[in-house]
């Protein structure tokens, strides 16, 4: 196996999925969208999906077991489980759900230099980021509601902790609001010109942000 090859959560959907039986990519890029695991992996390119099983294929994860032809489709290459990819398959989910991974995500980043765009702006953006945390959590209210009564719940704990996540966030979101609105929370260029030279490299800030 490929020891440089970083296990990736379409990767490890793509190994998983062929736990169950040999199937082509199209296949397998359906069944994540229907089972609504496209939330939490990303398989909207297929060329994202074609590049990662063909690493898989080159690190001996997956092999090819035969190619359809069929006059209504183009021709589709079918790929298998080998030995080697099921026991990578538990190894990297064991890995991933045991080991918390730096990731560096849109939102965090942004508000590390959000005092940019001064108090009203984010409070704007803020109130508008609520709404939409709202409805995304009502979506997954609704999705919890329908599938928890019929299927087992250890496939709904993505859901789950997509669930308690945005619940979270939402929460944050809405006290930083409050603070915004009640005037607890507040900033200025002045603000910062005269901190800036007490900050690490504040030399080099100069006349930042202002």
């Amino acid at each position: 196996m490929d020891e440089t090859f970083r296990p990736s959560p379409l990767a490890v959907a793509v190994l998983s999925l062929l736990h169950a039986g040999p199937l082509h990519p199209y296949a397998m890029q359906r069944l994540i969208k229907l089972w609504g695991k496209d939330r939490v992996v990303n398989v909207g390119q297929r060329a994202n999906l074609y590049k990662t099983i063909r690493r898989l294929e080159e690190s001996g994860l997956v092999a090819v077991l035969q190619t359809e032809r069929d006059q209504r489709y183009p021709e589709r290459t079918v790929y298998e489980l080998t030995e080697a990819g099921r026991a990578a398959a538990r190894d990297w989910l064991a890995q991933m759900i045991a080991a918390p991974r730096a990731e560096f995500p849109q939102f965090p980043a942004a508000l590390s230099f959000v005092m940019l765009l001064g108090p009203e702006q984010t409070l704007a953006a803020l109130e508008q980021r609520a709404q939409a945390l709202a409805a995304t959590l009502a979506a997954i209210d609704a999705d919890l509601a329908q599938y928890s009564g019929t299927l087992p719940r250890v496939t709904l704990m993505d859901d789950e902790y997509r669930r308690a996540v945005t619940a979270a966030e939402l929460g944050w979101v809405q006290g930083v609001v409050e603070d915004l609105k009640a005037g607890t929370l507040t900033w200025n260029f002045e603000m910062f010109a005269e901190i800036a030279g007490g900050l690490p490299g504040g030399d080099a800030l100069g006349s930042w942000p202002g």
